[in-house]
């Protein structure tokens, strides 16, 4: 199946990805992060999978979320009659499940279901047998033990459990598959139904809470449930997205594991949450990245596990073939050692929107950010491997030293508005000299624009975030030149790309498609600037790539016509947050001070 052809539920600790055809292909357990039992995404079904569908092979299928919550609801229609199976995954639960009804709808019709468990990624084959109560079966591999209880008959077939089956008209039928420790006792039955209202509540409540009223709500709405969806309920962490190596270019070797938490998302998700309403939810992302960042400043690094772990070890899965044949397949970031000298803003960023928008105290993370700006003192002139975390080298990118100076002028704001104490003489100054370097070094007069990097005359999109940043005002000559060359050079069928060196097919860069969040900062831009139309215009186009449930991956291939990279991804949709709200509200979310 093509990526938009998923759907995504979870429980707040770990998520699953639901095809239209009515199989489950990826499901991480206890973990986002943790290894799959459902590993099929990026291999075959025989790497684990969980299906119910029709015996009969001639379907229609549709499929919608139910409300405003993680319920997804896909109905499946044939000559002879219909059912629906309702997915979800309840939360604050004892143990983590996956709870699967299968309601008739019309008709009586005849269902097939197949569970191939298969843990480590698709590696190990559990030993199943059948639960002491006879309420279904248990397979067990090495610490894991997954627990499948249904009234339907189950027998055991090929390595996999299976059953057969109709459904009538008004009959509900539960599969409950839920999580437990291999040395623990199964893990307890849970009462499908009952779970099914009590999950669905919660949900619907929490959307209701969304202060945003305007035409796109419903846009707005299944963005910040997809984030809710991918947020650590025990921690505060929010994972970039749920799936590991699902290419950016179909075949392709651009695979990473995007199951952490970028430090690089921390304003942007504040924003987003803020903007909404949702300051409980801030909050907690608020103190994860205080927890994560915690220690000596020259540790800093990009990314952290779910939790705030810092090792992250980046591996390569020899057995499974990748989706669509894109190797390799991999577990881990090295990136996560990388030098971006934007995270440094990005850092000082979130903790002034958080004292702005009232996430007290006001010193929260004070201590961390005075340590961090005595080290970027000392290393912001060096070059570094950049906000798109380039493996071929580092150089003076741009955008860095424009978060360099992000990095103190919030602290600088902070002290002055907040009465904190610093030595604000010395950072008025670095500000300025790193103001004066990028001015001079990082922009181009042949271009009329700034630069990818010191010296170059290469684009970056990235390069649209300064007035966002407030780094110079959108009426700034430079800031209109700059804009004026990334729609001239970097806009690829009516959407922005990230760069274009070692361009590939249809001008993108090699092995890639455009990136969607670059194209909101696009139409953020043209907000700016009062081109309102255009900007509407642009967003309506970013709108139409969702997929029939209101998700949106990394990438978008221009040429297949498809959602590309992993999904469903958190920066696209946070984009999609802020760029309606800006929109709607006219004016930036964000309380900087431009500089003069």
């Amino acid at each position: 199946m093509r990526i938009e052809d998923y759907g995504l539920i979870g429980d707040c600790t770990t998520a699953a990805l639901v095809g239209r055809n009515g199989s489950i292909d990826w499901l991480c357990w206890p973990r986002f992060d943790r290894d799959a039992c459902f590993a099929a995404l990026l291999g075959n079904p025989g790497h684990g999978r969980w299906l119910l569908s029709p015996a009969e092979k001639e379907i229609t299928t549709t499929r919608r979320y139910r409300g405003e919550t993680m319920l997804l609801e896909t109905e499946f229609r044939t000559k002879t009659g219909s059912f629906a199976v309702i997915d979800f995954m309840p939360m604050n639960a004892v143990a983590s499940s996956v709870i699967r009804i299968v309601e008739g709808r019309t008709g009586v019709m005849p269902v097939c279901m197949h569970l191939t468990l298969r843990f480590d990624y698709g590696s190990a084959v559990p030993w199943v047998t059948k639960l002491p109560d006879g309420s279904g079966v248990s397979a067990i591999a090495g610490p894991h033990l997954v627990a499948l209880r249904t009234p339907v008959a189950l027998k055991g077939e090929d390595l996999s459990t299976v059953a057969e089956f109709s459904v009538r008209e008004g009959e509900r039928i539960p599969f409950v598959l839920t999580y437990g420790r291999s040395y623990r006792a199964a893990p307890p039955a849970i009462d499908a139904e009952e779970a099914f209202r009590q999950t669905a509540k919660p949900w619907s409540d929490w959307a209701g809470r969304c202060q945003y009223q305007g035409a796109r709500r419903e846009a707005v709405i299944r963005s910040l449930l997809t984030l809710k969806a991918m947020t650590d309920a025990r921690t505060g962490g929010i994972i970039a997205a749920p799936t590991t190596s699902l290419p950016e270019q179909i075949g392709g070797s651009r695979n990473w594991d995007y199951r952490y938490g970028w430090i690089r998302d921390a304003t942007l998700t504040l924003t987003a949450l803020m903007g909404a309403g949702y300051y409980d939810e801030a909050k907690a992302w608020r103190d994860w990245l205080r927890r994560s960042v915690a220690g000596t400043p020259s540790d800093l690094q990009i990314m952290y596990g779910i939790a705030g772990e810092r090792r992250l070890s980046e591996w390569e899965v020899p057995w499974l073939p990748g989706y669509e044949n894109s190797k390799p397949v991999r577990i881990g970031n090295a990136a996560s050692r990388q030098l971006q000298l934007d995270v440094w803003g990005e850092m000082a960023d979130a903790l002034h929107v958080a004292r702005c928008g009232g996430l007290g105290p006001l010193q929260a993370g004070w201590d961390v950010q005075l340590k961090a700006l005595d080290h970027l003192e000392q290393i912001w002139r060096e070059p570094d491997d950049g906000v798109w975390e380039m493996r071929g080298g580092r150089r003076q990118f741009t955008h860095s030293k424009i978060m360099a100076w992000v990095a103190f002028d919030r602290a600088v704001h902070d002290a002055e508005r907040f009465g904190l104490e610093a030595p604000l003489e010395r950072w008025r100054k670095l500000r300025d000299e790193i103001h004066r370097t990028v001015c001079a070094q990082g922009y181009s007069e042949k271009k009329k624009s700034f630069t990818q990097s010191f010296g170059s005359e290469e684009l970056d999109a990235s390069l649209l975030l300064i007035p966002h940043v407030g780094f110079l005002p959108v009426e700034d000559p430079r800031v209109a030149g700059t804009i004026a060359a990334i729609e001239r050079e970097l806009c690829i069928n009516g959407f922005v790309t990230r760069y274009h060196s070692e361009s590939g097919a249809d001008g993108l860069p090699a092995g890639e498609g455009v990136f969607l969040a670059c194209s909101f900062w696009l139409a953020d831009a043209w907000q700016r600037q009062g081109r309102q139309d255009e900007a509407n215009a642009m967003l309506d186009r970013l709108l139409a790539l969702r997929n029939d449930l209101g998700l949106l991956s990394e990438e978008y291939d221009t040429r297949l016509k498809r959602q590309a990279g992993n999904f469903p991804q958190g920066f696209s949709h946070l984009s999609l947050v802020q760029t309606v709200l800006g929109l709607h509200q006219q004016t930036p979310l964000r309380d900087t001070v431009a500089a003069k």
